[in-house]
């Protein structure tokens, strides 16, 4: 899937999304990613299923307003504490596969809020 946005400001741009890679800034992305405006940086998790606080709080930055779980193909939901967690932080946590999470980070950081994208690759 082909997405396009065209935003001024420059920044880290997910340009497309297909089953086991993410092209961000015209380069594939083959692995599990954190992705900000002006971050872009390997995430090392191997699942929802695995997923700690430890591997969210790398998602987390100062002033972050939301962060985009990608979960995959399909939509998984990782454990409720994790969520609460984000909650106590004061940051929204949205959940969801990962070729949305990819749409939503472009239309947010497109507006210029403070959004990170936390997403897992599948094979």
């Amino acid at each position: 899937m082909r997405l396009n946005l065209d935003t001024p400001g420059g920044g880290n741009r997910i340009t497309a999304y297909e089953s086991g890679s993410i092209t961000i800034n015209g380069r594939p992305v083959r692995r599990h990613v954190i992705v900000s405006p002006s971050r872009l940086e390997a995430w090392e998790i191997s699942g929802v299923d695995e997923l700690t606080l430890e591997h969210l709080e790398a998602a987390f930055e100062d002033g972050v307003e939301v962060v985009l779980l990608g979960t995959g193909n399909r939509q998984r939901f990782p454990d409720t504490a994790l969520m609460i967690a984000a909650i106590r932080r004061g940051i929204g946590l949205e959940i969801m596969d990962t070729p949305a999470a990819c749409r939503t980070y472009n239309v947010l950081s497109g507006e210029g809020r403070r959004v990170v994208a936390a997403l897992i690759v599948d094979p």
